[in-house]
């Protein structure tokens, strides 16, 4: 009984925050931005194989524990943030100088913010055709429908987002080792471990436009909830199979750190054993970009360069 009326509460949540408001699908008054943003190398993900006994299945993640977000509240944060950059360096702690969740700005904001990276993000940086109103009022909507399913807070979802794919929905497929027998393929709006939803096929060469919004939904569940083959945000912050990171009080994480480990693990699919989020593969400033774009940063230039 109590499982069901907490369902009904997150539906009733949900509900409230859908569709999207109209002016969500306007593009701004600027013009067409190439911002710095993502990667192009790929995630280097873990897959099943590699996880221990504590995993939780890929698919279908939520998040457990003091880092999950029950509610959607679009005003959730100090506002619009500032569009600057701040070189994170160190484990993510607050000791080390990274952000309080308390000071990421508000889902609304940050939205609105990125839409000029949004809808010019394909045209610019893929050679697609660029998202049209309705595309982005997909990301929108899927973005809260899938953080009722996970309780992966909304702003974290869309920061990843705008990181691999600047919200792209015709972006390409990025391969994590490309050529070897160990390679990921990354497709869709996160860039997820070998997902199924895209609008630019890498198996059938299909580009699709406009994008359906169900595909779009696919790309977002898929990198939030996990796949077949790998995880999700949600199982990133629960840690499950990174014991000694997991995101819980008594493992010394704080509920903002545990989204910034989740981060660097998603793209690299392990935490250096320094503790240190700009070390170990995959892409170096990663962490560091997500925690800026949580609190404001848009098109300002990066002071990461440990990725180049």
């Amino acid at each position: 009984m109590a499982s069901l009326l907490a369902t009904a509460v997150l539906l009733a949540s949900l509900t409230s925050a859908i569709p999207y408001p109209p002016d969500v699908a306007i593009p701004p008054a600027t013009p067409t931005v190439k911002a710095d943003f993502g990667h192009k190398s790929g995630n280097f993900m873990p897959g099943k194989s590699e996880f221990t006994t504590e995993s939780v299945l890929a698919t279908g993640g939520r998040v457990t524990g003091g880092a999950a977000v029950t509610t959607i509240n679009n005003q959730d944060g100090v506002g619009a943030g500032s569009d600057s950059y701040t070189l994170y360096l160190g484990d993510g702690s607050d000791h080390a100088g990274w952000p309080h969740k308390e000071n990421w700005v508000s889902f609304e904001d940050m939205f609105n913010n990125n839409k000029a990276i949004m809808f010019s993000s394909c045209g610019s940086v893929y050679g697609q055709a660029n998202d049209g109103g309705p595309e982005v009022g997909a990301i929108y909507d899927s973005i809260q429908q899938v953080a009722t399913e996970t309780a992966v807070d909304h702003r974290f979802i869309l920061a990843v987002i705008i990181q691999e794919s600047g919200g792209c929905v015709r972006v390409r497929t990025s391969n994590s080792h490309a050529g070897h027998s160990d390679n990921v393929r990354n497709p869709g709006l996160m860039q997820d471990h070998n997902g199924d939803g895209t609008c630019n096929s890498d198996i059938t060469g299909q580009v699709q436009n406009p994008c359906p919004t169900g595909v779009i939904t696919q790309m977002i569940r898929e990198g939030t909830a996990g796949t077949n083959d790998g995880d999700g945000l949600a199982q990133t912050i629960n840690g499950k199979h990174f014991l000694h990171f997991q995101a819980t009080a008594e493992f010394g994480v704080t509920k903002s750190r545990a989204f910034y480990l989740a981060a660097r693990i998603y793209n690299s699919g392990s935490v250096d054993p320094s503790g240190n989020l700009e070390a170990g593969v995959a892409t170096h400033c990663y962490a560091s970009d997500i925690a800026n774009r949580l609190t404001g940063w848009v098109l300002a230039d990066t002071k990461c360069f440990l990725d180049n």
